[in-house]
């Protein structure tokens, strides 16, 4: 999705998805997406330029120096032990420059840390999510008190700060600067889908019986979208995921609304809360 720059983007309240002509990534709001995007932007890119300029003044020079008007008697040279020795070190050497970084963001995204809260994201066959806050109390059967499905928000029914193809009719919540452990599954009789969140700098799979498990941390309060990225059927463009991070007093207020008078009143005095605050902008 093409969206302004990072900054432009949060004063346009488009800090949760892409905006039109923006360019680059999405702000990052954990410390896994800063380090993509510092991955990205300072080491990957810097290196891909300058190898595609070296490539391209390499073609030039060529093109100049040996063609068949500027060299009419052609070198036989056949070999040159500098150059094979220079273009087998010096690829390793910036192969081994990558892989450092890389292999730390790696265990960076997989370690997962003691966690603040739980949630278990299940990807339905209906082309929808469920989630369960299991840290918020059980049934008898053992099943979360709190569970719920997000539906796409349909055209009709969508607020001055919704937005279209992204908004939900119920949004998970979760408290700011607290660590998240997702686990994540898919419906036995379901298939492949996959809960993505840019901002977050996550993308894990859900696969039928099988559970994954990820981690985020939030550390701004606001509005995050993502969307399932796995080509999951028909319906795969409108099966959207919205987050809210709010304060833990914010939270704490939610999770005792929806304990008690169910998801959808507690969606209502949850916007009503942040409303009143100045924190739900208007798109």
């Amino acid at each position: 999705m093409l969206a302004l720059s990072a900054g432009a983007a949060l004063a346009e309240g488009g800090g949760g998805h892409a905006v039109p002509w923006q360019m680059g990534l999405q702000p990052g709001v954990t410390p896994v997406a800063e380090f993509i995007h510092w991955f990205h932007n300072y080491l990957l890119l810097p290196i891909i330029t300058v190898i595609t300029l070296f490539v391209l003044g390499l073609l030039i020079y060529v093109m100049v120096k040996f063609n068949a008007k500027a060299n009419p008697v052609p070198s036989k040279t056949t070999h040159n032990t500098t150059i094979e020795v220079l273009w087998t070190v010096i690829p390793i050497v910036i192969l081994v420059v990558i892989a450092i970084p890389s292999f730390r963001l790696l265990y960076l995204q997989r370690d997962m840390p003691q966690g603040d809260m739980t949630i278990k994201v299940i990807g339905n066959p209906s082309w929808n999510w469920t989630y369960e806050y299991p840290d918020l109390g059980t049934n008898e059967d053992g099943s979360a008190k709190v569970s719920f499905t997000a539906y796409l928000k349909a055209k009709d029914k969508l607020e001055a700060t919704d937005t279209w193809l992204l908004s939900t009719d119920v949004p998970v919540v979760v408290p700011v600067n607290k660590t998240v452990r997702l686990h994540v599954t898919s419906d036995p009789e379901g298939i492949i889908h996959a809960w993505t969140i840019p901002a977050f700098g996550m993308k894990i799979d859900a696969i039928p019986g099988r559970l994954n498990e990820d981690w985020f941390r939030a550390t701004k309060e606001g509005v995050y979208y993502g969307q399932c990225s796995e080509l999951c059927g028909k319906d795969h463009a409108f099966m959207p995921i919205e987050v809210h991070v709010v304060s833990q007093a914010d939270f704490d207020a939610w999770s005792e609304k929806i304990k008690t008078a169910g998801a959808d009143e507690a969606r209502s005095f949850l916007f009503a809360l942040l409303k009143a605050k100045g924190q739900l902008a208007q798109k």
